[in-house]
């Protein structure tokens, strides 16, 4: 019988999709190491068992990745699996949105990612093999309004994912850049609850379009987590990980727009005088439908 994986998963707060990932590799027999910022440890108490442990591990500090990753050096030896899935919400116009909104949302969602790399790899070259998983989204192929910081951090998270790839070849370290869609989790909850701190001045117009783009992911039709993480879990533990996976509802319709003219078409629409008159009902619907990613 083969020895039990090791993975490593930061952002596992539950109610997030971490918490789904670490719920997932579990039931394949892993050893699951999961980790989040320090006023969201309670969060993880329910988790607790033979084939969990938790730990404390805030990606935008240098000396908390340090301390994790060499605690499960420690306790197992090797990490067989890095998950990159700490993440945060940045919505609002580009225009508006305060720089520190944006640097904080850049610091965890794309440089977090390259801060537990450049810790982690040196391990698994060591050992000779790894598997590094970075968690984009298919808005960071294909952007939107009023999400601009966030889809540019994930777009980010794409191509480091793809240099990665590359470059960690020659060691026999896989790079696995997942794609979700609109999943079912509280992100649109979080994001919702970050708005209540600006008070737009040049969009004040425009609050409840920027209100949908925020919980745009959160819908009926949104896949339910459980799924999402367990598709994951299967496609990285195969014996030839994918490059890339994406799945999700909406994923089907981000991939076509990300090759298609009408994404241009649509831009244009959005850019017209009269999808920005004030408490225009066509502006709303249109954000609705284009949005929903």
């Amino acid at each position: 019988m083969s020895e039990p994986k090791v993975v490593l998963i930061t952002g596992c707060a539950k109610g997030g999709i971490g918490y789904e990932y670490c719920k997932a590799f579990a039931e394949q027999n892993c050893n699951v190491f999961a980790s989040d910022i320090s006023n969201r440890m309670s969060d993880l108490t329910d988790i607790q068992s033979t084939q969990f442990e938790t730990l404390e591990l805030d990606v935008t500090s240098d000396e908390s990745v340090g301390k994790a990753v060499d605690f499960v050096i420690s306790r197992c030896g090797k990490i067989d699996i890095l998950i990159n899935n700490a993440g945060i919400a940045s919505t609002g116009p580009l225009a508006e949105l305060p720089l520190d909104a944006i640097k904080k949302a850049y610091e965890i969602n794309a440089l977090g990612q390259l801060r537990m790399v450049q810790r982690v790899v040196p391990h698994m070259v060591a050992q000779g093999k790894g598997c590094i998983v970075n968690i984009g989204s298919v808005v960071g192929k294909v952007p939107t309004p009023w999400a601009g910081s966030y889809c540019a951090s994930k777009a980010y998270v794409h191509a480091i994912s793809h240099s990665l790839r590359v470059e960690l070849r020659p060691f026999n370290i896989d790079v696995v850049l997942v794609h979700p869609g609109a999943i079912r989790s509280n992100f649109g909850s979080n994001a919702m609850e970050k708005l209540r701190d600006y008070d737009w001045k040049i969009y004040r117009d425009f609050k409840d379009a920027i209100a949908a783009r925020a919980r745009a992911s959160q819908n009926d039709k949104s896949t339910d987590a459980t799924v999402f993480a367990r598709h994951v879990a299967r496609k990285v533990l195969s014996s030839n990980p994918p490059k890339m996976i994406t799945f999700g509802h909406m994923t089907g319709l981000t991939n076509i727009l990300s090759w298609s003219p009408l994404w241009e078409r649509v831009e244009e629409i959005f850019a017209k005088e009269e999808y920005f008159a004030k408490s225009s009902t066509r502006q709303m619907s249109l954000s609705m439908v284009v949005l929903n990613v």
